[in-house]
């Protein structure tokens, strides 16, 4: 990574990451001879389709402009080809970053970290929607609760300490996670999505920069896609899991934001009754009274986050 890239605003962090995804012709320019240095798009070809001046567009992404009118951003979103999270995570940037200067001195002390408790009604829910695997998550995906289903479907995370368990860090360094995910990529790339659009939108959350410092350290595969700045993340729709106790099974999900607790998630799966699916789930949620270590706890609604004192 250059220093250039180390530098600016997250603004033209982002706007060099999607600048880099589109060719010359995906909107239509001559691609010209030779090899191109620039991967994707040159900065004036950009400046160009959008009707702004090189000028310009340079200082939006070495962070020197950090105010685009709504026109400009909408003009840049179209010459991107953004979809609409895409554009919307993009006026949050410029949002952010007129927030932002000139830089606050940093005075301020640090972040406090998300709270990690789950409030009564949401482990009810979990409680109710048994058999169907479902858990609380928080807003860097850390899981905070869980039915006894939920937890058992991610195999293996059981074995980690509470405050380890993260569907992040579970999808890209827990053993077991390639094989359970038969969409494996598909998986991982709605995670870095939704760590990469907290990321603009609260660089500075300490929670987010541990686990992806962590990340970066740990897994290639999650440095390679966290350079590609996706911002897409799917809140709806179906997974499949070749799971090793209870088979092949593809479950519908849903992710709920929870109204109350800021950046916590209820996250759902489902099955149609009278189906094998249906069994396999109702399967798990039994096989998960049967204790995997002496501190996993066997009862639905466990706060993921209470683990013993140091």
């Amino acid at each position: 990574m250059t220093s250039e890239q180390h530098s600016g605003t997250e603004l033209g962090r982002f706007l060099r990451a999607r600048r880099a995804r589109v060719t010359p012709e995906d909107v239509g320019l001559v691609g010209g001879t030779g090899v191109r240095r620039t991967p994707g798009l040159r900065r004036e070809e950009l400046a160009t389709l959008s009707g702004i001046s090189i000028d310009y567009y340079t200082r939006l992404e070495r962070g020197r402009e950090t105010r685009p009118s709504p026109s400009v951003v909408d003009a840049l979103a179209r010459a991107m080809q953004l979809g609409e999270e895409e554009h919307e995570h993009l006026r949050s940037l410029v949002a952010l970053a007129a927030r932002s200067a000139p830089q606050p001195s940093p005075g301020g002390g640090p972040q406090t970290a998300p709270s990690r408790t789950v409030r009564p009604g949401a482990k009810l829910l979990l409680e109710n929607l048994r058999p169907y695997p479902a858990y609380v998550v928080g807003r860097s995906s850390d899981i905070l609760a869980a039915n006894p289903s939920g937890l058992r479907l991610l195999a293996g995370i059981e074995e980690w300490p509470a405050k380890q368990r993260n569907i992040a860090r579970y999808v890209f360094l827990h053993p077991a996670a390639r094989d359970l995910f038969v969409d494996w990529n598909i998986a991982v790339r709605g995670c870095v999505a939704r760590l990469r659009a907290l990321a603009g939108t609260d660089p500075d959350a300490p929670d987010l920069a541990q686990l992806v410092g962590e990340l970066l350290l740990k897994s290639p595969d999650f440095a390679r896609m966290w350079e590609r700045y996706d911002v897409k993340s799917r809140t709806q729709g179906r997974k499949t899991f070749c799971h090793p106790e209870v088979g092949d099974l593809t479950l519908g999900y849903q992710s709920l934001v929870l109204e109350g607790t800021p950046g916590h998630r209820l996250v759902a799966y489902y099955a149609e009754p009278a189906t094998p699916e249906h069994d396999a789930v109702a399967l798990l949620d039994m096989l998960a009274h049967e204790p995997v270590t002496a501190t996993t706890p066997p009862h639905a609604g466990t706060d993921a986050a209470a683990s013993p004192s140091a």
